[in-house]
């Protein structure tokens, strides 16, 4: 079932040295409020502002066919989620919380050969981004009293990249704009020029068991099409969304899609598994607690690891059953229903129902941890795993938990 909704979305203008549009930056909004939301983390606004917004309505007509200037999570960047939109008219602003620099860089430098372009969100002069700033396009400041200080900041840029454009946030007089602008600052934006834009858009959203069974599917090694299509054709939402998406890769292509399998098809198995991945980061948890999606991830992530050495296979199944053992609270359904809608075969449906076999025993073991109960898990261990000692738990735990973190990791208001 599929129900109506308003989405929100805000723009603000970003100007040139003539006061001329020169882009938007595109911020999520969940509410007529115009400010980030409370409790709301850098992945999940993310994910809702791509599925939602820039896929479903489209970038240009957000942004007036300007370019666009997108926040984006480290994670989300480390995904590859921004290969769902094509690079053209596309800044992808790097936020000042990203934590994994070393693998940002990498993950820039292929998506720079692909000929997406990069800003550096509030650029604090830390040596940690160092590594990244020669690959940056743009550098965004934030304006500091006295306004000497900035200005210095942009000097020192300017004479280090010459190449790279400079913006300045958060202008608030007439003073401080032109004194930048000699200064030799490139764009310019703030409350002097405009505040927020909030714009709004009608939407349609998916059922969340639609979005569970497609985040199954696209975790196999091989995706079945035939699947992924019968799938996504008994949902409104995602088949709108399926050939938005397909209309905003093809551009100037303009390919006409006859069926939804077409357009499937034409997406292929990376963006097809990337829209589910937005799918799900937009989706994961609505209107429930962030902390419990954040243990489905944990539990996930523990049980791929812990029957990693069983295989990809194993781990795969260990990885599902991990999610799917918190589905009942996040969809207030039995889990014997969930298992039913998912067909899942009798060993899957035993370990989560009834804890049988080693998937059984790693789900056991995941909760005793949860629950702090490592006597309880250390028996299951050696009944399940003798040969594994308890302080590999401690290890996987750590990984789980970090996993979780990067993923569900929740922001300040901005």
């Amino acid at each position: 079932m599929t129900k109506p909704a308003t989405q929100y979305i805000a723009r603000q203008a970003i100007l040139d040295a003539t006061k001329q549009i020169f882009a938007y930056e595109l911020l999520y909004r969940d509410s007529q409020n115009n400010a980030f939301p409370v409790g709301v983390s850098d992945e999940q606004a993310t994910g809702r502002m791509f599925f939602n917004s820039l896929i479903l309505v489209g970038k240009e007509k957000l942004v007036a066919n300007h370019c666009a200037f997108i926040n984006l999570s480290d994670t989300t960047l480390l995904q590859e989620i921004p290969r769902l939109l094509k690079p053209d008219n596309l800044v992808l602003e790097i936020v000042e919380r990203s934590q994994n620099v070393q693998q940002l860089l990498e993950t820039v430098k292929m998506l720079r050969k692909q000929h997406y372009r990069f800003a550096l969100d509030d650029y604090d002069a830390d040596p940690r981004w160092e590594p990244l700033l020669p690959h940056m396009s743009y550098i965004k400041l934030e304006l500091e009293q006295p306004v000497l200080k900035t200005t210095m900041m942009v000097k020192k840029l300017k004479r280090l990249y010459p190449k790279m454009k400079i913006v300045v946030e958060r202008i608030e007089t007439y003073e401080e704009f032109e004194y930048l602008k000699s200064a030799g600052v490139d764009y310019f934006q703030g409350y002097f020029f405009a505040k927020p834009e909030m714009l709004t858009h009608g939407n349609v959203e998916p059922s969340k068991l639609v979005v569970f069974d497609l985040l199954k599917s696209t975790a196999q090694p091989n995706l079945c099409f035939k699947d992924i299509e019968k799938k996504i054709s008994k949902d409104l939402s995602l088949t709108a969304r399926v050939l938005k998406l397909v209309n905003a890769r093809s551009g100037l292509e303009k390919l006409e899609m006859k069926t939804i399998s077409q357009a499937v098809v034409y997406l292929g198995e990376d963006a097809l598994r990337q829209f589910v991945r937005v799918l799900a980061l937009s989706e994961l948890g609505v209107d429930k607690p962030a902390e419990l999606t954040k243990y489905g991830l944990m539990r996930a992530r523990f049980m791929a690891l812990f029957l990693a050495p069983g295989g990809e296979e194993m781990a795969e199944q260990g990885y599902l059953i991990g999610l799917m053992s918190i589905l009942g609270a996040v969809l207030d359904m039995e889990l014997s229903t969930i298992v039913s809608e998912f067909s899942l075969d009798s060993n899957l449906s035993g370990a989560l129902l009834n804890y049988k076999g080693l998937l059984g025993g790693a789900l056991r073991v995941a909760i005793a941890v949860e629950q702090n109960n490592w006597q309880e898990a250390e028996a299951v261990l050696a009944a399940v795993r003798p040969a594994t000692p308890i302080s590999n738990i401690y290890d996987l735990v750590a990984q789980s938990r970090e996993y979780a973190d990067d993923i569900f990791a929740v922001v300040s208001v901005q």
